[in-house]
């Protein structure tokens, strides 16, 4: 039997680092923190993606404030999901309380407060940097894929997206999108046919049920100007700080087809406007997405095809991304198989159906000669949680049952006065309040219509002039008429007209 001070070598070796690096917590053996086995995570694999999952109550939300914490030291900055609202507590320094300065000392850490620089950003109308981006932005992959469209679907959407680029009609918001639609299957019909190929109204209206269906989640929102400017997103305070932007999504978690949305064309952003980092010493930004299997729950195939391609490549960027959830099965098998570092917090094994789910998810740890993993799952404690990370090399570290370190700032939410406080003094709040809306294809298209119908109005009244004009010139002579005419061409008169003549020229 392997001894403590064989698994403090065990550990201590599994977790040194050459470079910058990043502290957990300490190691557990036999339910007791052991002393300087202090488990770090290299700052130059942050990029490979990871999980943290557990249970209810068991520690998720601090292990991700531990770890935005350390990484704003390190001045990286973070983008983070927060579905739930209690991580705002973040931007101010937490209290050195008893059982936190115990918990420490068992670590071998000492324990310090500080607040960090925090934005608070809102999809919806919540106070905050608003986030936008236009239907444009998408592109037509991208937007067909938000609607889980078929492929013929996807082609009319790609159609509506070539007609509006040839003719300069910017897709703003989803108003502009659904007037391109109406407008293609009514008064511009002829003119798709002619240069595009007809277009089934029965695929544009399944379209347009889909973008209602969107709208209804608040979408409306989200699409439109102006939009959010990756570069925002990397910014450092006057200290060498990373910032920590915390998008609120309280108010949204019953719309998962929003979150999704608004997630995936975050990613697809960010890869493609960041340059590649090659294989630099950290993290450019690092994203944690809170309750992360509502976008795979909702995701159709193609969707979940979409996040994990960019799962696979975004890394490459310099962009790290980490799955937070109940159960880790959540997560699909082919994004799991993605992740490098792995905090498992406690699971509660109440059914058959859990104790099979953790059994799977302690198939997904290095084995280890120092735990039964499916037993240590449900043995946790609060704070605690199965570690395993890559080191230096790539290579996964040894599993350890960690006692998390203690966040540095408040473990609690902010107060509206806090918040507004942070509102009032933020830069990107100034930049982004305005809501632009500027001529794009619905003015373009309406003007078009009436346009069209002013001519169309001018032709027909031009038709009936010339119609009246017509008519009069063959309508039939009035009575009074007639009657001057049957005068004039009368016998009698004739010969009165013929007897004044010869008189005048007899003289």
């Amino acid at each position: 039997m392997a001894s403590t001070e064989d698994f403090i070598n065990h550990i201590n070796s599994g977790y040194t680092s050459k470079g910058e690096s990043i502290t957990l917590g300490g190691a557990i053996l036999n339910g007791e923190p052991l002393p300087n086995t202090l488990i770090k995570v290299p700052l130059k694999t942050l990029n490979r993606h990871g999980l943290i999952a557990g249970a209810t109550g068991t520690g998720k939300t601090k292990t991700i404030q531990v770890l935005s914490e350390q990484l704003s030291l390190n001045g990286i900055p973070v983008l983070m999901m927060d579905i739930k609202g209690d991580f705002s507590g973040i931007s101010k320094p937490g209290e050195a309380l008893p059982f936190i300065t115990e918990r420490h000392e068992k670590i071998g850490i000492p324990y310090t407060t500080s607040g960090f620089p925090v934005e608070l950003m809102t999809l919806s109308e919540q106070n905050g940097v608003r986030l936008r981006a236009t239907i444009s932005e998408f592109g037509p992959v991208l937007f067909s894929r938000i609607l889980d469209l078929n492929d013929v679907q996807a082609g009319v959407v790609s159609i509506i997206f070539k007609y509006c680029d040839d003719n300069q009609m910017p897709l703003l918001d989803l108003k502009d999108i659904k007037k391109v639609i109406n407008y293609i299957t009514e008064e511009g019909k002829a003119e798709i046919e002619e240069h595009y190929g007809k277009i089934s109204t029965s695929t544009t209206g399944t379209i347009l049920r889909k973008i209602i269906e969107l709208e209804q989640q608040g979408a409306d929102l989200f699409f439109g100007e102006k939009s959010f400017e990756i570069d925002d997103l990397m910014r450092i305070d006057e200290n060498g700080k990373g910032y920590i932007n915390i998008i609120r999504l309280t108010d949204i978690q019953d719309k998962p087809k929003l979150f999704s949305t608004f997630m995936l064309s975050l990613l697809a952003e960010i890869y493609q406007q960041m340059p590649e980092q090659g294989d630099s010493g950290q993290p450019e930004l690092v994203i944690f997405i809170d309750e992360a299997h509502l976008i795979f729950k909702e995701a159709s195939k193609a969707l979940l095809d979409q996040i994990e391609s960019i799962v696979k490549l975004i890394r490459s960027k310099g962009i790290g991304i980490y799955f937070v959830t109940q159960n880790p099965m959540d997560v699909p098998s082919a994004i799991l198989a993605q992740l490098g570092l792995k905090i498992q917090h406690a699971l509660r094994a109440f059914t058959a159906n859990d104790r099979k789910a953790i059994k799977m998810t302690a198939e997904n740890y290095p084995i280890s000669e120092y735990y039964k993993t499916d037993e240590t799952l449900t043995n946790l404690g609060i704070g605690e949680a199965l570690v395993t990370a890559l080191n230096e090399k790539g290579v996964p570290t040894p599993l350890a049952v960690t006692m998390m370190r203690a966040p540095m700032s408040r473990m609690d939410v902010l107060t509206e006065s806090e918040i507004q406080e942070i509102n009032v003094n933020s830069k990107l709040v100034k930049k982004y309040s305005e809501l632009i809306d500027r001529e794009s294809a619905y003015e373009m298209l309406n003007k078009k219509i009436a346009e069209a119908q002013a001519q169309a109005s001018e032709v027909e009244e031009k038709k009936q002039q010339e119609k009246a004009e017509k008519k009069s010139a063959n309508e039939p002579m009035s009575q009074t008429t007639k009657s001057v005419v049957k005068v004039l061409t009368s016998a009698t008169f004739i010969r009165g007209v013929f007897g004044v003549l010869s008189k005048i020229f007899k003289k």
